[in-house]
C-alpha cells in the first residue's frame, strides 16, 4: 500500500538528459543538463517507488548505451532514447511507495535516471539497503554493481586457485582494484596495469599488488608481460580489449582462463581493432567467457555477506574519486575514457 504525504510539494529536478547520439569518443555536449519540476507524490495507482538521489555511478558501459544502435548492435544492449534523461546505478531515499517491498525511508541502489528526484517503475531493479555502517555511496561501487562484478567475473568465471598468476588491465578502476584484493586473498601473484604513476602507486602501495605497470610507457606490451609473467598467465581479468588482448594470448598457461569484463579501449572506436593472436585459445586450451553481472544478482546478498566482512576486518581497501553536485555528471563520465578518474567514479547529488 502506498505510504502518503499530506500535500503535494512541487520542487525543483535538476536532470542530465542524453541529448544526441555519439560517433566516437563522447563529449559533454552530448548530454544537457536542464532544470525542470517534481512532484513529490506517486501518480494514483503507481506500484513503483518515488526517491530522491544520493549519489549516481559513472561507468564506461554507459558508452555502449549512448552510441547509436545499428544493423550489428547487441540485442542485449539498451541504447538511450534523445530527450530522455541519462540512466545509471545510484543510491537513493525512498520518499514514496507503491511497491510492499520498499516503505518511505528506505534507502536502495539499483538503476535510477540522472536527476535529483526519480519515479522508478522497475523496482525489481532495487537493491534495499541494509548495512549502513560504511558510506553510503560505495553502493555504486564496491557493495553494488562493480563489486559484484569483480566478485562474479574473479571467482564464478575464474575458478582461482592459490599460487596461480593473476593479470588484471585496468586495474585501477572500480572493478580491477577488487579483482586484485580478491586474488591476494586467494593466495595469487598479482600484476595489473593502469595508465598513470600515481594509479601504479595505488595499486602496488594501498591495493597490495605484487607488480603493477603504466602501460603507456610499455613500448612493446608482449615484453612487458613476459618480464613480469615469465612462466606465463593463469587468469587475465580483462578490462581493455584491443592491442592488450593480443599481447595477453600468447602469454597465457595451458588450460588459462580469461574473464571478460570489458574492452574500454575498443568503446570510442568507430572500426573495432581485430585481434590476431586467438590460435593460442586453441592450442593452450585457453577459456575465455564474458558474462554478464545481472545474470548474477541471485549471489548478492553471499557477495555482500564477504565483502562486508572483509571490509571491516581491512582486508580489503577501496577508493573512489568523488566529485560534487549533478551538474559535474557530465564531465565525469566523460573522464572516465581519457582516464582521468582515480578509483571508482562517484557523483554526490545529495548528501540528505
Amino acid at each position: 500500500m502506498a505510504s502518503g504525504v499530506e500535500r503535494e510539494q512541487v520542487v525543483r529536478n535538476k536532470q542530465v538528459l542524453f541529448k544526441d547520439y555519439v560517433t566516437g569518443f563522447p563529449k559533454e555536449s552530448n548530454m544537457q543538463l536542464t532544470t525542470s519540476t517534481a512532484t513529490l507524490k506517486l501518480p494514483q495507482g503507481s506500484t513503483g517507488v518515488l526517491v530522491k538521489n544520493l549519489y549516481l555511478s559513472c561507468d564506461p558501459y554507459t558508452k555502449i548505451q549512448i552510441t547509436k544502435p545499428s544493423s550489428d548492435t547487441d540485442p542485449y544492449t539498451k541504447t538511450f532514447t534523445p530527450g530522455s534523461p541519462m540512466t545509471g546505478f545510484g543510491v537513493a531515499k525512498v520518499l514514496e511507495s507503491g511497491d510492499a517491498n520498499f516503505k518511505r525511508g528506505d534507502l536502495v541502489w539499483g538503476i535510477t535516471d540522472w536527476e535529483e528526484y526519480s519515479l522508478i517503475n522497475a523496482t525489481e531493479s532495487l537493491f534495499k539497503i541494509h548495512n549502513t555502517d560504511v558510506p553510503l555511496s560505495y553502493y555504486t561501487g564496491i557493495l553494488g554493481m562493480p563489486g559484484l562484478t569483480a566478485y562474479v567475473g574473479f571467482y564464478e568465471v575464474c575458478s582461482p586457485k592459490k599460487g596461480e598468476t593473476v593479470y588484471i588491465s585496468a586495474a585501477s578502476g572500480a572493478v580491477g582494484q577488487l579483482v586484485g584484493q580478491f586474488a591476494k586473498l586467494v593466495g595469487c601473484y598479482v600484476v595489473g596495469s593502469a595508465g598513470s604513476k600515481e594509479k601504479v602507486d595505488l595499486l602496488k602501495n594501498k591495493f597490495g599488488f605484487d607488480e603493477a605497470f603504466n602501460y603507456k610507457e610499455e613500448p612493446n606490451l608482449d615484453a612487458a608481460l613476459k618480464r613480469y609473467f615469465p612462466e606465463g598467465i593463469d587468469i587475465y581479468f580483462e578490462n581493455v580489449g584491443g592491442k592488450m588482448l593480443d599481447a595477453v594470448l600468447p602469454n597465457m598457461k595451458f588450460c588459462g582462463r580469461i574473464a571478460v569484463c570489458g574492452m574500454i579501449s575498443q568503446y570510442n572506436l568507430e572500426k573495432p581493432e581485430g585481434v590476431h593472436n586467438l590460435m593460442f585459445l586453441l592450442s593452450r586450451e585457453v577459456r575465455m567467457q564474458g558474462f554478464i553481472v545481472a545474470n548474477y544478482y541471485h549471489l548478492y546478498e553471499k557477495f555482500l555477506e564477504t565483502v562486508l566482512l572483509d571490509i571491516k576486518k581491512r582486508k580489503i581497501t577501496y577508493v573512489e574519486d568523488v566529485v560534487e553536485g549533478i551538474e559535474s555528471a557530465p564531465s565525469a563520465l566523460i573522464g572516465l575514457f581519457t582516464g582521468r578518474n582515480v578509483g571508482k567514479q562517484v557523483v554526490v547529488v545529495s548528501r540528505e
